[in-house]
């Protein structure tokens, strides 16, 4: 989203991108495990879905790290119908999870545009360039927006939410290949001997947000 504006080239955008998924990767292995370690699987799910959905940086790694708990501690004693029903829709760490991700996603607005305004300042006064705000703004936002309205429109007008199951299951689809889209493009040995500075700074995030989403979680009695 960001990278019209500040003009990257696909280098730094490939190497940013690989970066991410690097930790989110880790993520997606290990918090799942730490959630069980600290108590969440003692909770409704909430605990974890608001975890992951604030500790990893993209959505489908969010999506991977939240049906990973589901299937990990998410089941207990459940029969082996529920099994196939969670994992068939999804439980609800993986909708509490979606839904923090998605919401925070919107702070991309404002981020993309703040940014614009500052280059193409910068742009006007140096080389009289400007930024095309269609060419920046984060349409896969409104679509959300719009697919969340028309489910919560169609199940409060009577509509089985089961007419939705063949759609989810076609997004996980779409998931699965777009982490495996990334995944061919991640030169992980090259990623590891020129980009120290980016992986380095990349850990520090990393444990930073993960350390402030769980901090503020138990000052806020969630955990």
């Amino acid at each position: 989203a960001t990278a019209p504006v500040i003009d990257a080239d696909d280098e730094e955008v490939a190497q940013s991108i690989s970066v991410i998924f690097f930790f989110n990767v880790l993520a997606a292995i290990l918090f799942p495990i730490l959630g069980n370690l600290i108590g969440f699987s003692t909770t409704s799910g909430e605990a974890f879905g608001i975890f992951a959905g604030t500790a990893v940086n993209d959505t489908s790694s969010v999506t991977a790290a939240a049906a990973t708990w589901d299937s990990m501690w998410g089941l207990g004693t459940a029969t082996l119908d529920k099994a196939v029903t969670l994992h068939n829709t999804g439980g609800a760490v993986l909708e509490y999870a979606t839904i923090v991700k998605l919401t925070r996603t919107l702070a991309i607005i404002p981020i993309t545009l703040v940014l614009a305004f500052l280059y193409t300042r910068k742009g006007q006064k140096s080389q009289g360039k400007g930024v095309s705000l269609k060419s920046i703004f984060p349409f896969f936002i409104l679509y959300f927006i719009a697919a969340s309205l028309l489910t919560t429109v169609a199940v409060h007008f009577g509509v089985d939410a089961s007419v939705f199951s063949p759609i989810k299951t076609l997004s996980k689809f779409f998931i699965v290949l777009a982490m495996a889209a990334i995944g061919l493009n991640t030169d992980i040995v090259k990623l590891i001997k020129t980009g120290g500075a980016p992986l380095a700074l990349g850990a520090c995030c990393w444990v930073g947000i993960t350390g402030t989403s769980l901090l503020i979680q138990h000052v806020m009695g969630l955990w």
